[in-house]
């Protein structure tokens, strides 16, 4: 696969069976020996290990003050709000409202962490650096990531690192780990309770096979990752939002707090904002296909009289749902649950209803 990157754990990949495919630049495991499907059903009854380490890492300096009062100049979320150790998820978003990336951002102190999708780092960072030029420095950390998500997560976890229990969703500490600093975030693209683990690269490996080593723990391929995310509802950068995409569209304004809405002072925010008081023209809904034939993305969308309104962004086969998934883009009228639409899949109109998301229960320890 020429051309393309290899995270650290590429020989463990290997040493254990994965199927390598390229995603966002890099060669990925797609799958293990277990399967797509039992590495699903898996990680939603014990504990999966993810390597997401072609994900961006960086830490945000401000020159003077507050990291997180610049970084709101950047996107709608409330960054300035944040306790010291939480975490928050927002969007980059461009003069029109736009979503460049969306991405995780956590407080320590007066400096931010942030992480940021392994397609756009590059130019995330590029921006982020141009527009706080002068006022913050973004320090690019060349460090792994490994994501630890499932029902017994935690306590697989604690052997190592006890401070995990300690943790509610959406909060980060950094840790030790046999002589490595470790920040570990309770977070996850799952809809499982779970963690993130940054680590230096040269001892992820080591720390990948410690948590192997519990009977719970699998590891677990970008296959399964997509289906665990789509049962969540959650969006993938690229097809569920992106540039022709505004947050009040992608159904994200739970993200956009009443005070960044009032001051209308994040990148695209008359646009945004315009779209809070006087409607959308498209809005991001979850859609569940009558049958079995799944749905997938560019798949059309039509309105029971065969009108074509939108398109499917992401779609396939839900294991726990035991069934097919999908969700897409509709006119308002049309984003209602329980509405009955058509998709065209194999040229023939088949039946569907939008529905509310997430799929199947979220399971996050908000304590």
């Amino acid at each position: 696969m020429d051309g393309l990157k290899r995270t650290c754990l590429y020989g463990l990949h290997l040493e254990l069976g994965a199927k390598i495919v390229p995603f966002a630049g890099y060669e990925m495991p797609v799958q293990y020996p277990l399967g797509v499907m039992k590495e699903h059903t898996h990680t939603r009854s014990q504990a999966g290990l993810f390597d997401v380490s072609h994900m961006g890492q960086a830490k945000l300096v401000a020159h003077q003050g507050d990291a997180a009062e610049l970084f709101e100049r950047l996107v709608p979320g409330g960054i300035s709000s944040l306790a010291d150790g939480a975490m928050r998820y927002t969007q980059l978003t461009d003069t029109t409202g736009g979503i460049l990336d969306d991405l995780m951002v956590t407080r320590f102190g007066d400096t931010l962490w942030l992480v940021v999708n392994a397609a756009c780092k590059q130019a995330d960072f590029a921006h982020i650096a141009t527009a706080l030029d002068g006022d913050a420095t973004l320090e690019i950390a060349d460090r792994a990531l490994l994501a630890l998500q499932g029902p017994v997560a935690e306590d697989v976890l604690a052997d190592l690192m006890p401070a995990c229990r300690e943790l509610m969703f959406m909060q980060a500490v950094w840790s030790e780990w046999d002589g490595a600093d470790v920040l570990i975030s309770r977070c996850g693209y799952t809809g499982e309770d779970g963690y993130e683990l940054s680590i230096a690269q040269d001892r992820a490996e080591d720390l990948a096979r410690a948590l192997l080593a519990h009977e719970a723990v699998q590891a677990i391929g970008l296959g399964a990752r997509d289906s665990l995310r789509l049962e969540a509802g959650l969006c993938l950068y690229g097809h569920d939002i992106d540039t022709d995409t505004t947050p009040a569209e992608a159904d994200l304004l739970w993200s956009v707090p009443k005070r960044r809405r009032a001051a209308a002072d994040f990148p695209g925010a008359a646009r945004v904002v315009g779209q809070i008081d006087n409607g959308v023209e498209k809005r991001r809904v979850g859609i569940l296909p009558a049958g079995r034939a799944p749905a997938r993305e560019g798949t059309e969308i039509q309105n029971m009289q065969g009108e074509a309104i939108g398109q499917v962004t992401s779609g396939g086969f839900g294991p726990s749902l035991g069934g097919p998934l999908a969700m897409g883009y509709v006119p308002p009228a049309h984003a209602e649950p329980d509405t009955e639409i058509q998709l065209i899949i194999r040229g023939k109109a088949m039946p569907a209803r939008v529905v509310t998301m997430p799929f199947v229960p979220q399971n996050y320890k908000k304590g």
